[in-house]
């Protein structure tokens, strides 16, 4: 036997002695040793079970916190005072409604304190500061209001009062101090918080937070903004909340105790037919009956009689009686004119200072209620673009006055273009009875080129953008009882020279133009023997000539197929009437042409 054999019998023989020792073991040893064997495996299934569980944990949290960095809302809360733009600590944000401004205010002693450009821009523009005497004005239709500087008084016309008078309303949110104003009302859209939440500075909920919102406080909405709403708390925070955090959205209409000021004035039953009369002197009152004796229809004449002489507001005046009582008994009112026509006159100076337009006005309605006069016209030209304000501060002033006795004020305008928006056209609307168009010098004695003094389009115009800003029963157009006669030279070598670099080089031409009455505008075609031709773009008659020296005579006439052209614009607008420069100009024919257009 090999040893191999040998030992595989070794191996068999131990194993069958095994199984017979087994048969006679005692049954409970056998059972106990099952039970630690399946316990040993129960226990490294549970092991290994647990360590799976955790990894599982371990891997949900650690991706639940990837999911919230990621997707989570921010606690982060955004600075309140670079929101509001604050940099100082006196200074307070503003919301109106509904907008963040830049800081706009001050804080000082509890009371908040609005910058005069903001009250101007988003409160009232009819708010005028004097910065030359320190007086906040206010005009109201009877009444002017006045604060002094550091002052707890105000007044009313001659009346002081000392007490409180609230213009703005403030809320005390702190941290930072601001102020919320409402000036817009209406039907707005709100909806109130569903639960505890936040308004952030964008949508999205990493954006930093502005406000906690309380459940049930109700916001102003908007604008939506995808699964976002902006929206503006009652504590004038301007952001974002989730739409889903919303309920009870409803529109609600807010209304204002205030009611704004109604500026009445003196509106005529009839169509103005008014003409301007000018007189230089008290003698050429005493040629009045002679001026009206060939008219028609006219029912108010305007004389020049009233021009400011200084800075003070004092003014020269040759009203006469006489006139007036003469005037009145054609059936006709009297508007006189002031102008503010004396060079050594500084419209800045005159109407920056309260005190000076006070003095102006009152001798403006002085010398009107002591000759029996029916109102007054303006007639202030050339006003530079920085006096505009205190322009308009003017003529709400006089229009105080002139509603109080009873006078009528008209405020002559140029035809609107951008250069001249600072005489305040609509404000005017208001405040005054009747706004004029001055519907003439298109082409005046200045112009680098020959033209119409008033052509269709140019009147046309005029008066669409005019309407723009003011009613049309408040609107009146003023037509030229004149023309320009115009003379064009070619220019020399030297003229042309003299004109580099100025406007006048882009014109080829020397012009030169005298004003001519309707009649002698005729007669100098006449004698020309031009022949007269019906320009259809301008809608005038035109005529031209040859004079000395290579030049050429132009003229565009005013007559009867002229006006009657203009007068049909005033109709087709229905404005307030027509006024006409100046009396004296006319030829006879044109007044039953006005009165079929007026009456």
């Amino acid at each position: 036997m090999t040893n191999e054999q040998r030992e595989r019998e070794r191996r068999r023989k131990a194993a069958a002695a095994r199984k017979a020792a087994a048969r006679y073991e005692d049954p409970g040893v056998g059972y106990q040793r099952r039970r630690r064997a399946r316990k040993r495996r129960r226990r490294v299934r549970n092991v290994c079970i647990a360590l799976l569980v955790i990894f599982i944990v371990v891997i949900g949290l650690a991706g639940g916190t990837i999911y919230w960095i990621k997707y989570g809302p921010t606690k982060e809360t955004y600075d309140l005072n670079k929101y509001f733009g604050i940099t100082a600590k006196s200074q307070m944000g503003v919301t109106i409604n509904n907008e963040v401004l830049d800081a706009q205010a001050i804080t000082e002693g509890g009371t908040a304190y609005l910058s005069y450009n903001f009250v101007q821009d988003y409160i009232s523009d009819r708010f005028y500061w004097d910065s030359n005497e320190h007086i906040l004005l206010y005009t109201l239709p009877r009444d002017m209001v006045k604060a002094a500087a550091d002052s707890k008084d105000y007044s009313v016309s001659d009346t002081v009062n000392s007490e409180d008078y609230t213009i703005v309303k403030t809320e005390g949110d702190k941290d930072p101090a601001r102020v919320v104003i409402t000036s817009k009302f209406g039907e707005r859209q709100t909806a109130k918080v569903k639960d505890d939440s936040q308004v952030r500075i964008l949508g999205g909920v990493k954006s930093p937070v502005l406000e906690e919102v309380k459940k049930g406080d109700k916001l102003t909405v908007l604008e939506d903004v995808s699964d976002w709403k902006k929206v503006c708390t009652k504590s004038g925070i301007v952001g974002y909340i989730q739409k889903s955090k919303l309920k009870d959205a409803k529109k609600e209409t807010i209304s204002r105790e205030f009611e704004e000021p109604d500026y009445t004035g003196i509106k005529k039953d009839y169509k103005i037919n008014l003409v301007w009369h000018q007189v230089t002197s008290e003698a050429a009152n005493e040629g009045i009956e002679d001026a009206l004796a060939a008219t028609k229809g006219l029912n108010t004449i305007s004389p020049t009689w009233f021009s400011v002489t200084d800075n003070s507001g004092n003014i020269s005046s040759i009203a006469s009686t006489d006139y007036v009582d003469y005037a009145h008994q054609c059936g006709m009112e009297v508007w006189a004119l002031v102008d503010n026509f004396d060079q050594n006159v500084d419209d800045m100076e005159l109407l920056s200072h309260t005190s000076s337009r006070e003095n102006l006005e009152n001798q403006l309605v002085n010398a009107s209620l002591q000759n029996g006069i029916d109102g007054i016209n303006v007639d202030f030209e050339q006003i530079p673009t920085d006096v505009g304000d205190h322009y308009i501060q003017f003529i709400r002033e006089l229009s105080v006055l002139c509603r109080v006795n009873n006078l009528v004020l008209s405020v002559d305008n140029y035809v609107p273009k951008g250069y001249n928006t600072h005489y305040h056209r609509e404000e005017q609307g208001v405040m005054a009875d009747y706004v004029i168009i001055m519907g003439y010098d298109e082409h005046f004695a200045g112009s680098y080129e020959a033209g119409s003094v008033a052509s269709y389009n140019y009147v046309k115009e005029g008066i669409e953008e005019t309407l723009r800003d003011v009613p049309a029963d408040k609107v009146i157009n003023a037509v030229p009882f004149y023309t320009r006669l115009w003379n064009e030279t070619p220019k020399t070598d030297e003229e042309r020279a003299e004109d580099q670099g100025t406007e006048a080089e882009s014109y080829s031409m020397k012009v030169t133009s005298e004003a001519l009455g309707m009649e002698e505008a005729a007669q100098r075609v006449s004698e020309a023997g031009a022949t007269v031709t019906w320009d259809d773009t301008v809608k005038q008659n035109y005529a031209e000539w040859q004079g000395d020296n290579d030049s050429t005579y132009r003229i565009w006439l005013e007559d009867a197929s002229s006006l009657e052209v203009k007068l049909g614009l005033m109709k087709d607008n229905n404005l307030a009437g027509t006024a006409a420069w100046k009396l004296g100009f006319e030829t006879s024919d044109i007044w039953d042409l006005i009165r079929k257009y007026v009456n």
